[in-house]
């Protein structure tokens, strides 16, 4: 499934919302109106609830999907399931998960490493190859497709991040990296937005990042269910156990113009690798995202100010990933 966070003129909240076809199917509604069980519909409320008891929520998502396009054909519930389906230009879309318990961003692309250090006159530190590693960023600066980004006025060197990122379903701590499936609800697109002077201070003391990349992260348009991309599968994994890689195009643009290309089956780290390090010893939650880091020339850092000058308001940016959709937002 393509699930959405989305809200609505006039309606107060959040809602959770099928992406299908046809439109935006309001789940808790449509519930309502196929005469699912009250029991369950209780997750079908936003995506918290549903994460919140993802296997038995998930399995109700499907059952209100597969009965509204039934009786959508025709009969008594037909005008009524369409009252509760909306076109995506009659909708405001959220973030899918409102505020994640955590947020760890990974650094998982060799190609971006050996670019964004090469521009610093640096190489791979070895370490790198030794374990993923991660940073915290910023639960409570999430926007959504569609929204605006204000540019900090204490930056002069605004910067996209392409990535792609997971979604943890279940409660788990130690988790095996060849399990990795059995704790992830999907995937999604994240926009890593960085101020690139600021982050070159921080990182200069040895710490960070911080407020160099904590005043605002794109997620979205969906969370994509992993069935959706079972066809993207890379069976032959490499180094990596097999059905550990995705064979999805990625790409970013400026303003209608495409300046980064890459694909997340050149990660250098897998999911199941980073939830493994990222779990060691700790909790993941339900809501908590997992982000890859910057795919292979997934940014202006890398491509440099050749290829275009750091973004400033006017600008849009949209990310596309194969199977996960367009993330686009206009600086402000």
């Amino acid at each position: 499934m393509r699930l959405v966070s989305f809200a609505r003129a006039g309606a107060p909240g959040r809602a959770l919302g099928a992406w299908e076809e046809d439109g935006v199917l309001h789940l808790a509604h449509a519930a309502a109106i196929v005469e699912i069980a009250d029991r369950d519909r209780v997750p079908l409320a936003t995506m918290e609830t549903l994460l919140a008891d993802w296997d038995r929520g998930l399995a109700a998502a499907r059952d209100v999907a597969a009965r509204a396009r039934d009786l959508s054909a025709g009969g008594r519930a037909a005008p009524l399931l369409k009252a509760v389906r909306f076109a995506p230009g009659d909708i405001a879309f959220l973030p899918p998960v409102a505020q994640p318990p955590s947020i760890r961003d990974f650094y998982a692309f060799e190609t971006h490493v050996k670019n964004a250090r090469a521009r610093r006159g640096l190489t791979v530190p070895p370490e790198w190859y030794e374990l993923p590693v991660f940073y915290f960023s910023n639960p409570g600066a999430l926007v959504g497709h569609g929204a605006p980004v204000a540019k900090p006025a204490w930056t002069e060197a605004l910067d996209y991040e392409l990535e792609i990122a997971c979604v943890i379903g279940k409660k788990a701590r130690d988790v095996k990296a060849e399990e990795w499936r059995s704790v992830v609800a999907g995937f999604t697109i994240l926009n890593d937005w960085s101020a690139r002077d600021v982050q070159r201070k921080e990182m200069a003391v040895g710490l960070g990042p911080a407020k160099g990349k904590d005043f605002a992260t794109s997620l979205g348009p969906a969370l994509v269910t992993l069935d959706e991309l079972e066809a993207r599968v890379v069976r032959d994994g490499g180094d990596a156990p097999p059905g550990d890689r995705f064979d999805l195009t990625m790409e970013a643009g400026v303003n209608g113009v495409t300046l980064s290309r890459s694909n997340a089956k050149e990660m250098h780290y897998t999911f199941g690798q980073m939830i493994a390090r990222a779990s060691a010893d700790v909790y993941l939650f339900p809501g908590d995202v997992i982000g890859s880091g910057t795919a292979g020339n997934g940014c202006l850092l890398e491509l440099g100010p050749e290829a275009h000058p750091w973004l400033v308001p006017g600008d849009e940016v949209t990310l596309e990933i194969q199977g996960l959709g367009e993330l686009t937002n206009r600086i402000a």
